[in-house]
């Protein structure tokens, strides 16, 4: 079995477990390294809190789950994404909604005067466009994905400034 033939054999079972944890999966990767196999699994609790008891649990409820389905011997690795993760896919313009982002764009485009900003995450139409409102002004655009450089989760400390 390939990689991919794997993860899309997996990932039922992860989100399952996920879901049942009030956890979601935002990224699985299995990569070898240096000679040997890597599961990852990052996941996230809409409330931002994601614990190693979480990380913990995840793991004790997928091990011997994947072992019928990993025919090779492997590292599972189960872990936050982290306070300031790039967003590698556009399912994740979804769960991380509302969220502050640093978005930097390939080029300036219409009604845009600079091509990187801080923005506050809004809809994604599911499609190519992502809608955000740039925090300095409170300005609203639509930015088609093909026009995105990256978009950057930024820490959000209360009290802060929506302008910093």
């Amino acid at each position: 079995m390939n990689k991919s033939e794997i993860i899309k054999n997996i990932t039922p079972l992860i989100e399952n477990a996920s879901m049942k944890l009030n956890l979601i999966p935002i990224e699985i990767s299995f990569e070898k390294e240096n000679g040997r196999w890597f599961l990852r699994i990052f996941i996230y609790k809409n409330d931002g809190t994601v614990s190693l008891d979480d990380c913990e649990n995840l793991t004790r409820a997928l091990n011997t789950h994947l072992d019928e389905l990993i025919d090779v011997k492997y590292y599972l690795e189960v872990s936050s994404p982290g306070l300031d993760r790039k967003l590698k896919s556009s399912r994740e313009y979804v769960i991380f909604k509302g969220k502050k982002a640093k978005l930097k764009l390939k080029r300036l485009i219409d009604g845009v005067s600079e091509k990187v900003f801080n923005i506050r995450i809004g809809e994604y139409n599911g499609t190519d466009t992502l809608h955000v409102e740039r925090l300095s002004d409170g300005q609203q655009f639509d930015i088609k994905e093909e026009d995105i450089l990256s978009v950057k989760l930024i820490l959000d400390i209360k009290g802060e400034s929506d302008n910093d």
